[in-house]
């Protein structure tokens, strides 16, 4: 099934919940050029296994309750391949729902449950309910727990049976609100792992919802980031993780170091040689965006991401520009053209900066531009000021020149590094000139 939200703005009351302004009072358009608030718009495709992922508050399940019915939207649609819900109660709707505290009731059997999800329909594919309880429990990894109470169950067992009784009518749509949120992590690494299992095997549409950025991005086809009340990206976990469209995106997905800077020139070489490209030294207007995403589309745009996550020109071209931070100059590859003295904020993630030797005389290295192209490395001398291990990896945290960096090590460093960042690791997620924003403008 098809499911398509369609500006979609929720309020209860005076408070926006879902839609611009969430968090605040809601703020009616008025008189002629006011605009209307926006709402939500997505489109989960049939069969595909959808995430919506953000902090507390976000909004996120206030959209499951409004795709399962339990809420009604403010503004807007919620279809189901086409159908709008409006005015169809959840029993009524296709779907089946997976609740964070399992919901199972204490004084019936596993099975028992399980059927209890059939209340409302006979089983599909001619199956008796005992049959279609089996294979359920079957599916789920619980073959023999149909006779045990509830209460004799793991956590992770319990949320299986939860599960098995959401999808034992053989609903069009799962909708899964933080299913695995009350379990320890290792417990939710297998039960993760087993949901999407069933899910590819059922060939279900799921739309999931979970705070847990790490679950995101293992288990899902496509991710929504969402932040106050609005979606800042869609895309597949790879495109969300290595090519954030937003701030916001890029801190909260994952460890990220954030830079901003003056461009003080750019150049373009061709894929092939390396070697300038005519006419493409710095200069020229804002914002070249041949290739480049507009909006939350989250999937590179033709040319955009090549299969080495570097940025290209929609010609296969490489463009660096050169960005004072902070008195050094750094590299950045990008697959736009960019004015000299523009703002630039850029990310680098932290297993993609190289610890290269222990620090120095502590002064910073720049790159000539001169010298430079997409492949120059700057050094950056910082200082160690503290470490996580992590068991696969340290988590390094730095000062430099006052700012909080962070760099993937496999030990723990003290005292000062030095620290190397390849302009091919950078990702460009803001630019402003002349005190407009050209990120998301698209200009030929």
């Amino acid at each position: 099934m098809r499911l398509t939200i369609d500006n979609v703005r929720k309020e209860y009351g005076d408070t926006v919940a879902l839609g611009s302004g969430a968090g605040g009072r809601s703020v009616e358009a008025s008189g002629a050029g006011g605009d209307t608030p926006a709402g939500v718009d997505l489109e989960v495709a049939d069969g595909e296994f959808f995430t919506l992922v953000g902090p507390s508050g976000c909004g996120k399940t206030t959209t499951l309750r409004l795709v399962a019915g339990f809420d009604s939207p403010t503004r807007g649609d919620v279809r189901f391949d086409g159908r709008a819900m409006a005015g169809v109660p959840p029993e009524d709707r296709g779907v089946g729902v997976v609740f964070q505290n399992y919901a199972l009731f204490p004084h019936l059997s596993v099975a028992e449950n399980v059927a209890y999800g059939l209340r409302f329909t006979d089983p599909p594919d001619g199956e008796t309910r005992d049959e279609r309880v089996a294979s359920l429990l079957e599916l789920v990894d619980l073959p023999d727990a149909g006779p045990r109470d509830p209460s004799e169950l793991s956590g992770g067992q319990r949320q299986r049976v939860a599960l098995a009784r959401a999808l034992a009518p053989g609903p069009d749509l799962l909708l899964l609100d933080e299913p695995m949120s009350a379990l320890d992590a290792r417990l939710r690494e297998r039960l993760r792992l087993q949901i999407k299992e069933i899910q590819s095997t059922l060939g279900i549409t799921t739309l999931y919802v979970t705070h847990d950025q790490e679950e995101a991005l293992a288990v899902s086809d496509r991710v929504a980031v969402m932040s106050d009340g609005a979606v800042e990206q869609v895309g597949t976990p790879r495109a969300v993780y290595r090519r954030p469209e937003t701030r916001f995106v890029a801190e909260f997905v994952g460890d990220n170091n954030v830079f901003e800077g003056r461009v003080e020139s750019s150049r373009t070489a061709d894929r092939s040689d390396g070697s300038e490209a005519p006419g493409d030294s710095s200069g020229g207007s804002p914002l070249e965006t041949k290739g480049v995403r507009s909006g939350s589309g989250g999937d590179p745009a033709p040319g955009e991401e090549d299969g080495d996550g570097r940025d290209r020109t929609s010609d296969g071209r490489e463009r660096t520009v050169f960005v004072d931070v902070d008195g050094v100059t750094i590299p950045v590859q990008t697959g736009r053209r960019i004015r000299p003295d523009a703002t630039v904020t850029f990310c680098v993630r932290p297993e993609r900066m190289r610890v290269l030797e222990s620090g120095g005389d502590g002064t910073d290295t720049g790159v000539d531009p001169a010298d430079g192209g997409g492949d120059a490395t700057v050094t950056l001398d910082a200082t160690v000021s503290n470490a996580e291990f992590l068991g696969e990896s340290t988590r390094t945290y730095l000062r430099w020149k006052g700012r909080e960096l962070t760099v993937r090590t496999p030990d723990p460093l003290s005292g000062d590094v030095r620290v190397g960042v390849d302009g091919a690791a950078a990702h460009v997620i803001g630019v402003e000139s002349g005190g407009d924003s050209a990120f998301e403008s698209r200009r030929e």
